[in-house]
């Protein structure tokens, strides 16, 4: 399985509405389609996380693909009011967003 965790700011008041966006994004096929298995948002004093895990290690190539689906596009706009770039001056794209991982452990 593989990860991703993307780090922005949100005000926390703003939960109940990105959630809700999520949930409908995610009832219809676009995490099929994008190798999605898991999708958890969190937030911590006016920070968001989106901790995304995929099938297999080909996450970012389908999210790539599916980047251009009007409801990918759709989404990406309906979350512009809630949620900022944690670092506005060096964001070009997600991946600008995402953290790095630097240490990782599983049961056996």
């Amino acid at each position: 399985m593989h990860s991703t965790l993307i780090v922005a700011r949100m005000d926390p008041d703003a939960s109940v509405d990105v959630a809700k966006l999520f949930a409908e994004f995610d009832a219809g096929d676009m995490p099929h389609r994008m190798g999605t298995r898991r999708r958890q948002l969190f937030s911590y004093r006016g920070l968001y996380f989106h901790l995304q895990d995929f099938d297999s290690d080909n996450g970012g190539e389908l999210i790539e693909e599916a980047k251009s689906d009007p409801r990918f596009v759709r989404i990406s706009d309906d979350l512009k009011p809630f949620i900022q770039a944690y670092d506005p001056a060096t964001w070009r794209s997600p991946a600008d967003a995402m953290a790095n991982r630097f240490y990782h452990w599983e049961s056996a």
